[in-house]
């Protein structure tokens, strides 16, 4: 938390709780490594199931990160529910290294979308290569009716 933006604690603390209730993040084996108001940091190291046949990182793992973190980071920007509506996925270059990290960041803090961007680097050798990049419209939902969206997390 934000010496700086002390009502952020309570936002940190209830998204961090729900990503951990996300199966798939477990499933992945991705962490979120760094969350601040509109930012989102995620990161997974690498491990055979998330390899592609030529030993790259598969593009739905950097898929999968960009969706998360953009959805994150929206949601801390504002301190509420959040989906993505879409978004498009550029791919730099093929992603190789030891481990994957998306940073994502909010563009503009729409009350009904947000824009967020991404980029997603790879680790190798203790050095970042950028291999990705993204721009994601992120429907901001009312608290109210996102309680009523049944979870089975």
């Amino acid at each position: 938390m934000s010496e700086s933006d002390p009502d952020f604690a309570p936002i940190e603390t209830r998204i961090r709780e729900g990503v951990g209730r996300q199966g798939f993040m477990g499933h992945v084996g991705a962490e979120l490594a760094e969350l601040s108001r509109g930012a989102c940091t995620l990161a997974v190291d690498r491990r055979p199931e998330l390899l592609q046949q030529n030993g790259l990182f598969h593009g739905g793992v950097t898929a999968f990160l960009v969706d998360n973190a953009t959805t994150i980071a929206a949601a801390a920007s504002r301190g509420q529910p959040a989906l993505t509506a879409e978004y498009k996925l550029n791919l730099l270059s093929p992603a190789s290294g030891d481990r994957l990290i998306c940073r994502a960041r909010v563009i503009k803090p729409g009350r009904q979308v947000a824009v967020v961007a991404a980029d997603v680097f790879c680790v190798i050798d203790g050095e970042e290569k950028h291999t990705a990049t993204a721009l994601a419209s992120i429907a901001m939902l009312d608290e109210v009716k996102a309680a009523r969206i049944q979870s089975p997390a």
